[in-house]
């Protein structure tokens, strides 16, 4: 099934064997999802899979530290007997039940992967192709440009906007009229910005028709900017991905979503097979269930995020404002010098990105490993 669906891109024999072979390859490949992306950069030097020490702070990752949920926890003991079967009391239909609920999205917009990076490298490969290519905020989340480059498929990026570090989705729009798929991650990583509604639906409105909208919301949930599920709702020609690894704290455990019109999820679907976890499809729902959960999670993120940003302004050390759970933040020299010096003191922080290669990405850890941070960053700039 899968050598007849690139050709419909227009994707040579070629370039089809490489679309089987990234698929094969999955998470094994270094630009999958943000734990490869870490270890390929950051937080350990390539191929060293060593454990970090007991006392390491990993604020590298974009991680929640507080992790799953009470209830996800709960529901993942009761079913982790049933381990054996593949669905053996609907666990993706409750998934998806839970989710149309909250979101106000049809079940048949709604489809479970595992996490949100096996949807975004479907979405590229479903939606480029010779001339039809993926156009993106820079810096931004790389993940889905490396499917691309992969695929020898085009990949434009818009420096964000001067001082809101938004998408700047008018010179997106004229730097590649013809593209299939235009991404926004937002909030964005690694950033921490927000793009607007407006200019999100300036987009839509006026994109190309073949083209789509590719919204990455993994990290909605942390500020209390508009979701684009209603977008879904409204059956316009956008995707919106999401995962339970950040604010709901499932990172290890993988569970996530596209959401979209029928047509668009059908195009994705071809690209990849097997059944999810029902571990991660029972915390998915019992999360989503959790009536407070998101809004004291947000809270808690807000209050440790700004004592931070407090401590910086003190340091005299500038950074980008955040509403999200991570930040970048101006190292004074080579980022990886500094990452590397607070390796030394066993505080492991995020990788830089060509585009600014003096700032470097920092997540939001506990208040007790963001003081050892606070600790560790000042001893190495002194």
């Amino acid at each position: 099934m899968l050598i007849d669906l690139p050709q419909m891109n227009g994707y040579s024999r070629r370039r089809m064997l490489r679309a089987a072979s990234l698929l094969s390859a999955g998470a094994a490949l270094p630009f999958y999802n943000e734990f490869a992306l870490a270890q390929d950069a950051a937080e350990r030097p390539r191929g060293m899979r060593a454990p970090m020490p007991p006392d390491a702070v990993r604020i590298g990752s974009n991680e929640n530290p507080l992790g799953p949920c009470a209830e996800a926890c709960e529901a993942i003991a009761k079913i982790a007997r049933y381990g054996g079967r593949y669905s053996p009391f609907n666990e993706q239909g409750d998934f998806i039940k839970a989710v149309s609920e909250v979101e106000g999205v049809k079940a048949e917009f709604i489809t479970p992967y595992a996490g949100s990076s096996d949807p975004l490298h479907r979405a590229v490969l479903a939606f480029t192709g010779p001339g039809k290519g993926l156009v993106m905020g820079d810096p931004g989340y790389e993940s889905g440009a490396g499917t691309a480059r992969f695929m020898g498929i085009k990949v434009t990026r818009v420096p964000l906007t001067a001082g809101a570090y938004a998408h700047d989705v008018k010179a997106m729009l004229a730097a590649d009229p013809n593209a299939g798929v235009y991404y926004i991650c937002n909030p964005n990583n690694p950033t921490g910005t927000i793009t607007k509604r407006a200019d999100i639906e300036w987009l839509l409105a006026n994109k190309n028709k073949d083209s789509i909208l590719l919204l990455d919301e993994a990290y909605i949930h942390f500020c209390e900017e508009m979701p684009g599920s209603d977008l879904v709702a409204k059956e316009k020609d956008v995707v919106v991905l999401r995962t339970f690894s950040k604010a709901f704290g499932m990172a290890g455990i993988r569970c996530g979503m596209a959401m979209g019109r029928p047509d668009l999820l059908a195009k994705m679907r071809p690209y990849g097979s097997g059944m999810l976890p029902i571990t991660g499809l029972v915390a998915g729902t019992a999360s989503y269930r959790a009536k407070t959960l998101v809004a004291d999670r947000r809270a808690i993120n807000t209050r440790i995020r700004e004592d931070v940003f407090e401590f910086l302004e003190k340091k005299k050390i500038k950074y980008i404002p955040s509403v999200s759970n991570k930040f970048m933040m101006e190292a004074g020299r080579p980022g990886a010098e500094l990452t590397k010096a607070l390796a030394a003191e066993k505080v492991f922080i995020g990788r830089t990105w060509p585009v600014w290669p003096t700032m470097v990405r920092v997540s939001i850890g506990t208040q007790e490993e963001m003081n050892k941070f606070k600790a560790a960053l000042s001893k190495v700039l002194s």
